[in-house]
C-alpha cells in the first residue's frame, strides 16, 4: 500500500490538503469522493517523504491526549464549537507537536473537513481508537459524551503504561552501572594490575590471559571504532525491522511465547481488548465494528489476526464468547466472564470490570516481576566483577606456588 499527497475542494469552493493510504490513484479518487471532495493533484509520496513524515507524525504523549479530549469534552459540552474549542486547545497546550497539529486540524475544520479525517492525515499521532471514537461521536451527534469516554479511557491506559515504564526503571539503571563498572576495570584497573606481572615472567593463568585479551580490545581504536558503527547499525536496523510485517509477526509472537513476559503480555492483552471493547459497546457501536476498531489497539499482529477469524464465526451467528475461546490467546476468566455478559446482555459492563481486574493483575504480576528481577541482577553483577577481580589475582597465587 502507497501514501499519496492530494489537493481537492471542498462543497464550499476551499481548497483541502492532505495525505491517504490507499492502492492506487483510483482508490485515492473514490476516498475523496466519498468524503465529498473534489480531487485536483493526486501524487505518490516518495519513500523519503514518508520517513520523514513518519519522524514528524510521532505518536502524542498518552497524558496529552487524555488532557486534550478532556478540555475538548468540557468545551463541547459547553456549547463551545468545535472550530472554537480547537483554535482555544492549540493556543494553550504546551505540546509543541500537538500544538502544530492541532493548528492543522483547526484549519482543515474550517475548510469543511470533518474532524476525525483531520485528523487521519496525523494517524501515527493519534492511537487508532481516538480517530474511530470521534469519527463515531460526529456521525451519532454525541461527540462530547465520546470525548468524555474517551478521557477516561486513555487515562487508565495511560496509568498502566506508566507502572510498567516505572517499573523498569531500577533494572535499567542497574544494567548501565554495571556497564560503566567493567568497562571501567577492564580499560584501566586490568591492563595496570595484569602489567606488574608480566614483568614477573612465567606465563599468566588462562582466566587472566583471557581478561587481558579482552581489556586490550577495550583500548584498540579500531575495536572501539567498529563498536561506534556496529551499535548504532543495528539499532537503526532492528527498529526497521520491527516495523516490517515479519518483524511486528516476531516481536508478537516471542511476547506472547516467553515464560515470564508471555504471561503478562497477555493479561496486558485481555485488559486493552476488554476495554477497548467496552468504552465502544458503551457507546452504541456493533460488535462487529467495535472488534475492527480494538483489533487496531492491541498492540499485538497475532491476536488482531485472531480476531478477523472470531469475527466471521459472529458474522455467521455466533456469540463473541466462543470463538473467542477457540483462539485460546485470551485467559479463560475472560472468556467465561463475556459469556456471563452476554448471557445477561450487559456485555459492555461485563468488558469494563475485566479491564479493571487485570489492570489489577497486571500490576501486582509487574511488581512481583520486579522484586524478582532486583536481586537477580545484583548477583549477576557480582559475579561479573567477582570473576574479573579473581582472573586478576590468579597470578598471586601462581606465584606464590612458584616460590614453594
Amino acid at each position: 500500500m502507497a501514501v499519496y499527497s492530494y489537493k481537492a475542494k471542498t462543497a464550499s469552493g476551499e481548497t483541502a490538503a492532505g495525505k491517504l493510504d490507499a492502492v492506487d490513484r483510483d482508490t485515492v479518487v473514490d476516498l475523496l469522493r466519498s468524503r465529498g471532495l473534489l480531487p485536483m493533484e493526486i501524487s505518490e509520496v516518495s519513500v523519503l517523504d514518508r520517513e520523514i513524515k513518519l519522524k514528524k507524525n510521532r505518536a502524542i504523549a498518552l497524558g496529552d491526549i487524555s488532557l486534550f479530549c478532556k478540555q475538548f469534552y468540557t468545551m463541547i459540552n459547553s456549547g463551545v464549537t468545535i472550530i472554537g474549542s480547537l483554535d482555544l486547545l492549540r493556543k494553550q497546550t504546551e505540546n509543541a507537536h500537538l500544538a502544530k497539529i492541532l493548528t492543522r486540524m483547526y484549519e482543515d475544520v474550517q475548510k469543511g473537513v470533518s474532524l476525525s479525517d483531520s485528523m487521519k492525515q496525523d494517524k501515527d499521532a493519534f492511537p487508532a481508537i481516538v480517530i474511530s471514537m470521534i469519527e463515531i461521536g460526529e456521525i451519532s451527534g454525541s461527540l462530547d459524551t465520546v470525548l468524555d469516554r474517551l478521557s477516561v479511557y486513555i487515562e487508565k491506559e495511560n496509568r498502566v503504561k506508566q507502572k510498567i515504564k516505572t517499573a523498569m526503571v531500577y533494572p535499567k539503571v542497574l544494567s548501565v552501572i554495571a556497564i560503566v563498572v567493567i568497562a571501567f576495570m577492564m580499560t584501566f584497573i586490568v591492563p595496570n594490575f595484569v602489567a606488574m606481572f608480566k614483568n614477573i615472567g612465567g606465563q599468566l593463568p588462562l582466566p587472566t590471559r583471557i581478561l587481558l585479551w579482552i581489556s586490550n580490545l577495550f583500548k584498540n581504536p579500531w575495536f572501539l571504532a567498529s563498536l561506534a558503527i556496529i551499535i548504532p547499525a543495528s539499532v537503526y536496523s532492528f527498529r526497521k525491522f520491527k516495523k516490517s510485517d515479519k518483524g511486528r509477526y516476531f516481536i508478537s509472537w516471542i511476547s506472547l511465547k516467553l515464560p515470564v513476559i508471555g504471561k503478562n503480555t497477555r493479561k496486558l492483552i485481555a485488559s486493552r481488548f476488554s476495554r477497548s471493547l467496552g468504552l465502544l459497546l458503551r457507546t452504541g457501536v456493533s460488535l462487529i465494528q467495535s472488534l475492527e476498531v480494538v483489533e487496531n489497539v492491541l498492540g499485538n499482529v497475532i491476536v488482531s489476526k485472531a480476531l478477523e477469524k472470531v469475527k466471521e464465526d459472529i458474522k455467521r451467528g455466533s456469540g463473541l464468547a466462543e470463538p473467542l475461546e477457540g483462539i485460546g490467546i485470551f485467559p479463560l476468566m475472560v472468556n467465561h466472564m463475556i459469556s456471563i455478559g452476554e448471557e445477561a446482555g450487559s456485555l459492555d459492563s461485563i468488558v469494563e470490570k475485566v479491564a479493571d481486574f487485570y489492570d489489577d493483575e497486571l500490576d501486582a504480576s509487574i511488581s512481583k516481576m520486579v522484586t524478582m528481577l532486583e536481586p537477580l541482577m545484583i548477583v549477576v553483577i557480582a559475579l561479573m566483577v567477582g570473576g574479573i577481580v579473581i582472573a586478576m589475582i590468579l597470578p598471586v597465587f601462581s606465584m606464590y606456588k612458584g616460590l614453594r
